[in-house]
């Protein structure tokens, strides 16, 4: 990676904080970013990366800091970035809300967390719940004789303790798919994608390795088994934990897990996704006194499925006032500050459709029609149902003292940037 420096900046670009790891780049050299990113701005040409003279600024934004990395050589940008996302992760874990006045109040620890996650340059200790083993919110007080390192960071498995014990061994798995879908006026699917991630929460005792079974199209063509009921993983990211030799060879998901919860994968499927929820809406304009828009919703996902905590988001025109609704089911209310009326569905069954009739005053239609109308949004999610049709095929769990432990496994389809154009 060989990153120089990290500096945390307040949203003025004032240092915060700042570590240098190698001590070939001037901390002084900091000065210039902010004037550098305000120029590129205004000239609308912005980059995450930016120069000045031998040095580079990779930097992010979050909350209302910036944190910076500085380097003099041709780095591993997209490291750096991971790194600096991963520092984010960690100190929020650690304050629960990462902005200035968290780091104004935990000087110390920053500096201490700076000097575990980095090291000359290069990534160490980036795993939180490691890190507060021996760092903690009263870092200062260590006991005399104890050692400061505990023995995980120096393992070949850094992100799991020894000694672990449960009276109960258990996996929970879960398997959550977010559909991003973008359909223009006609009714034609511009957009179409799911983003999955598989997720542990783990209760087990021990140094146990687990082993876990996709129904992967790879897998299955190389098995030589009948492809019909397979998925083809696209982008597919691991857990540190995860053996990518092992994977790469046979496609086999083994891992030593981290103990409690961690995103074991995430993984896209571009795929042509038949709209779950299907949205019509007509607007009728009455004189220029009053506008009235019926929105028809449809499942369209199988029946024995029902979709909870439906949220259809319909935008009204910005001037519109004395709103009257009609429901067939759910309820709907105006929320004039955003231009829209949110109808919501509790429970919707597959297959079902249901109206929503609103009635506006309007002043100028006129207005309205100069605006354009933004899409419809809907957020919902749909429980034991995964739109690719991954599955879990198995668990297997493997510690030398020989327990049982139970895997359960959870399926969860949910709306991600799920938006219909209406013009």
């Amino acid at each position: 990676m060989s990153a120089s420096a990290v500096f945390i900046l307040d949203v003025k670009g004032k240092p915060l904080i700042s570590r240098n790891y190698k001590g070939d780049v001037a901390m002084s050299e900091i000065e210039h970013f902010m004037p550098l990113l305000m120029q590129r701005e205004e000239e609308g040409a912005l980059t995450p990366l930016l120069s000045h003279g031998r040095v580079h600024f990779l930097w992010i934004k979050y909350s209302n800091l910036y944190l910076v990395a500085t380097t003099l050589k041709n780095a591993n940008a997209s490291l750096v970035y991971s790194f600096l996302y991963k520092t984010v992760e960690v100190f929020s874990e650690y304050f629960k809300e990462l902005e200035e006045e968290s780091i104004r109040d935990n000087f110390v620890i920053v500096y201490e967390l700076l000097d575990e996650l980095m090291d000359f340059g290069f990534p160490q200790t980036t795993d939180s719940k490691i890190l507060q083993e021996y760092i903690t919110q009263q870092g200062n007080k260590l006991e005399t004789g104890k050692s400061r390192v505990p023995p995980t960071v120096t393992n070949a498995v850094s992100w799991r303790s020894e000694g672990i014990k449960y009276k109960k061994n258990e996996v929970f798995i879960d398997v959550i798919e977010s559909v991003n879908l973008l359909v223009n006026a006609n009714g034609s699917v511009l957009l179409s994608e799911i983003v999955g991630t598989i997720k542990l929460k783990v209760f087990l005792s021990g140094m146990p390795e687990l082993r876990l079974g996709l129904n992967d199209r790879v897998l299955f063509e190389l098995t030589g088994r009948n492809k019909n009921k397979s998925v083809e993983l696209e982008d597919v990211k691991f857990h540190q934990c995860v053996r990518l030799s092992r994977f790469d060879n046979d496609r086999t998901i083994s891992f030593i897990p981290p103990d409690g919860d961690f995103e074991l994968m995430s993984y896209r499927l571009s795929t042509q996704v038949k709209p779950l929820i299907w949205i019509e809406s007509v607007i009728e304009k009455f004189s220029h006194s009053r506008v009235e828009i019926m929105v028809k919703a449809k499942g369209q996902f199988k029946k024995q499925s029902v979709a909870n905590g439906v949220e259809i988001s319909v935008p009204v025109p910005s001037d519109a006032d004395s709103p009257r609704f009609k429901t067939s089911v759910g309820s709907a209310k105006y929320v004039p500050e955003k231009n829209i009326v949110i109808w919501s569905i509790k429970s919707f069954p597959g297959g079902k459709e249901y109206l929503m009739r609103a009635h506006f005053g309007l002043p100028s239609v006129e207005k309205e029609e100069e605006e354009g109308r933004p899409p419809i949004g809907v957020k919902f999610e749909i429980p034991y149902f995964t739109v690719s049709g991954i599955q879990v095929r198995y668990m297997k769990i493997i510690e030398k003292s020989g327990y049982q432990a139970l895997p359960w496994v959870r399926y969860i389809t949910q709306s991600g940037d799920y938006q219909l154009r209406t013009s």
